[in-house]
C-alpha cells in the first residue's frame, strides 16, 4: 500500500500514519502497536510512537507494509 505524503509536509507522525491508512482504529490502538514492537521502519523495530515518517520509507505492520511517497 503506499501513502503519499501532502505537499507541504516532509514527515509524518508513525503513529498518524497507522491512523491514515486504516491500520489502526485510534490513536491507542496505534500507540499499542507501536509500544509492543509490531512495528518497523525500514527494516528496524521502531519504538517511538511519533517517529518521522519521511518520503520513500517503508513500514511494516504485521503483514501490511506500506511505503511513503
Amino acid at each position: 500500500m503506499e501513502f503519499e505524503l501532502k505537499e507541504n509536509s516532509d514527515y509524518i507522525a508513525l503513529i498518524k500514519l497507522l491512523k491514515a491508512v486504516h491500520v489502526a482504529e485510534s490513536g491507542a490502538q496505534a500507540k499499542q502497536l507501536v509500544e509492543q514492537g509490531h512495528v518497523s521502519v525500514d527494516g528496524h523495530r521502531e519504538y517511538r510512537k511519533r517517529a518521522k515518517i519521511g518520503r520513500g520509507s517503508t513500514v511494516k505492520v504485521f503483514d501490511t507494509n506500506i511505503v511513503t511517497k
